[in-house]
């Protein structure tokens, strides 16, 4: 028997950062973002014997353990790890040998949410293999906790919560972990000219975005002025991508994504490069009329809206910066769980 599931990927639209506590704490925070049809597919079988075996199909790791209660996470599988862990100490799982293998269709580091939607993807595994009664918020807050509390790392909300939702979403996020999902009703003609318009570009760099995240959140407690202003208007910005989709009003969304590239730059230190500001300036001069980092910043995926037929111009003039346009559609689905016998 096999236990599968997968977890979609997600682009941030509006709004991103301002999950990110203190910020979303201290004044709320609020996102627009869509899942696409890249994923983070996880799948579980047992073994056996009294040995446990994680393979990373996509980063080229497999590790073997000896059945024990807690796994160690110093080592390039700690996101599957720390899901186990969890599952052992909360769920009662016991423990047993069993095969975990996992795959992400995007580079980690990207900037599409990949660390937490293969979070989201194997607790999904693991709650179909052990029939555990969760629902999305329980799942997403799982994801959220096992990131952010037990491996410390920094970061946001809104990945888990996309992935386990799936897609078009207006997020809100409160003081004490509270967040609540809006579902977006867009037409699907405005989906489909959305991602038409909307090109996504690997530029073929990576980021860590730890230490950008770490950063924003020193200027949140600090009360820097430059970055708190630019984080508000970064929030307000979501409302307004919310009703330009809604309305069907898809010109407004070039001139949301050009400002918030100002604004977001403002947020913290290393979240634009100059390989990043060429590629912005050329995508521009090609008729785009706005661009996005996608994530924290720093490397990755960026996008591009491109009206009317600019999208054959921006990938032609991006192709001197090595820019890859990857294909994707916006998904309505988020994790699945299946079970091969």
């Amino acid at each position: 028997m096999i236990i599968r599931s997968k977890a979609p990927l997600r682009l941030g639209l509006a709004g991103g950062g301002t999950d990110v506590s203190p910020f979303s704490d201290l004044y709320g925070g609020s996102i627009l973002n869509a899942t696409i049809n890249l994923y983070a597919h996880a799948s579980i079988s047992k073994r056996t014997d009294s040995k446990i075996r994680i393979v990373l199909h996509d980063q080229d790791v497999d590790l073997l353990f000896d059945v024990q209660p807690q796994l160690p996470t110093n080592h390039k599988a700690a996101l599957q790890a720390a899901v186990y862990n969890r599952m052992v100490a909360e769920f009662g799982l016991q423990p047993q040998g069993f095969e975990l293998h996992t795959f992400i269709d995007a580079p980690q580091g990207s900037g599409l949410g990949t660390s937490s939607t293969l979070t989201v993807s194997v607790i999904g595994a693991f709650g179909q293999w052990l029939s555990l009664p969760l629902g999305e918020y329980d799942i997403a807050y799982l994801a959220y906790q096992i990131e952010r509390e037990d491996l410390q790392m920094a970061g946001g909300k809104q990945d888990q919560y996309a992935a386990t939702f799936g897609g078009i979403n207006f997020m809100e996020f409160f003081e004490k972990n509270r967040v609540i999902i809006n579902p977006l009703r867009v037409n699907n003609v405005t989906i489909n000219e959305l991602s038409h318009n909307i090109v996504l570009f690997y530029t073929q760099t990576s980021h860590n975005s730890s230490d950008i995240i770490k950063a924003q959140q020193a200027n949140v407690t600090d009360k820097k002025a430059q970055s708190l202003e630019a984080m508000h208007k970064i929030k307000e910005q979501s409302v307004q991508m919310k009703e330009a989709l809604l309305k069907g009003k898809l010109d407004h969304i070039g001139a949301i994504f050009n400002e918030n590239w100002e604004y977001k730059k403002q947020m913290a230190e290393g979240i634009s490069t100059e390989l990043f500001e060429q590629i912005y300036d050329k995508a521009i001069q090609a008729g785009s009329s706005g661009g996005k980092i996608s994530g924290a910043g720093g490397g990755g995926f960026i996008f591009f809206y491109c009206p009317n037929y600019s999208r054959y111009a921006v990938i032609n003039a991006l192709q001197a910066f090595n820019c890859v346009a990857k294909p994707y559609e916006f998904s309505k689905n988020g994790l699945r769980t299946w079970t091969i016998q």
